[in-house]
């Protein structure tokens, strides 16, 4: 399992299917999901910090998590067949429920959760970004920085 980090939201042309993209802490290797739009706008106000006036789904798993003393240690996504990602979230109890990568990684933004990859996954769907092409991904970092939740929103 690797270690990995959200880079973040966005809406991919021309298609207008949302990704979240996803990169290795210790390597050059990216993830990028199709998700849908809300879970998009569920990862980006995590990203961001806004708080909905009542809880969303995510907002209630983590609320029920903290209620009932559970502890969600970490979000792995651990297989990919037929194009669909399928990811576990492991509690600190040891009990490991199936679960959509999207909204895992939802969940492991608001509860602080570390999220981990198969290996296999990675070298099968990971891309591989040498530093030379960085500058690119810094470019859909700013992206990140102006885009909102709301140009998520289904139309």
């Amino acid at each position: 399992m690797r270690e990995m980090d959200v880079v973040g939201v966005r809406v991919e042309m021309p298609s207008n299917q949302p990704i979240v993209l996803l990169r290795e802490v210790t390597g050059e290797r990216y993830l990028p999901i199709w998700i849908g739009a809300v879970e998009a706008t569920a990862i980006a106000f995590a990203q961001q910090g806004v708080t909905p006036p009542r809880p969303l789904t995510h907002d209630l798993m983590r609320d029920v998590l903290e209620a009932t003393g559970q502890r969600l240690d970490e979000v792995r996504i651990v297989d990919m067949r037929d194009g669909v990602f399928f990811a576990q979230l492991v509690f600190d109890g040891g009990a490991e429920v199936g679960a959509r990568p999207s909204d895992s990684i939802a969940l492991a933004l608001r509860t602080g959760s570390r999220i981990v990859c198969a290996e296999a996954v990675l070298d099968e769907a990971g891309l591989a970004v040498p530093a030379e092409q960085e500058d690119e991904v810094e470019r859909f970092r700013e992206f990140l920085d102006h885009v909102s939740p709301d140009d998520f929103e289904s139309h």
